[in-house]
């Protein structure tokens, strides 16, 4: 399993080993010792998968507050997405800024996503499947977002704006200087 830090260095993507023969092919996409191995140390209690029919679906920036803050580790098992972390802990040097990564079925690459940062992805092909697993349960109570397109964080997605699918929920998050404290780092 070979793990990287990106420019955020608490987000980091993680490609685990496939073996491919006339067969098809293998792969151990979770291992707990390798990720702890790569300080990545969470308990994870619940699988979530989505199914997104067109290219342009940008799922987030979603996130939860405590006590059931989520980090996910997100992989595509068809088709592929641009994959996005926001840091949203106060006072981390970082705060306000993104990291992203393509992930596919085709890379096979895994996004680490720590709790303190919001989640979002766009789909980038027909019928993409995202699995992903997260360390605490769905709370609605709990859960919290920031608009898709807020200026101030500038994410560069990889869709014209007016080509975007949003749920209604989405259409109606916020910019994050308009929201609470929520994370301190």
């Amino acid at each position: 399993m070979q793990v990287t830090r990106l420019e955020i260095p608490d987000v980091k993507l993680v490609t685990p080993k496939i073996f491919r023969d006339e067969r098809g092919f293998f792969s151990e996409t979770f291992n707990k010792n390798a990720l702890v191995a790569a300080d990545i140390v969470a308990e994870f209690v619940q699988d979530n998968q989505s199914l997104s029919r067109s290219p342009g679906v940008v799922r987030g920036l979603h996130f939860q507050l405590a006590p059931f803050e989520q980090g996910k580790l997100v992989r595509v098992v068809r088709g592929a997405i641009y994959d996005v972390a926001v840091d949203i802990r106060h006072g981390s040097p970082t705060y306000g800024k993104y990291v992203s990564a393509e992930l596919s079925a085709e890379n096979w690459s895994q996004l680490w996503v720590p709790p303190g940062f919001a989640h979002g992805f766009c789909t980038l092909e027909p019928d993409t499947e995202v699995i992903y697993k997260v360390t605490d349960f769905y709370s609605p109570e709990h859960e919290r977002g920031i608009a898709w397109d807020d200026p101030d964080i500038g994410i560069r997605w990889p869709v014209a704006s007016e080509d975007v699918i949003l749920s209604d929920k989405d259409r109606e998050l916020t910019p994050l200087k308009d929201q609470p404290v929520h994370f301190k780092n």
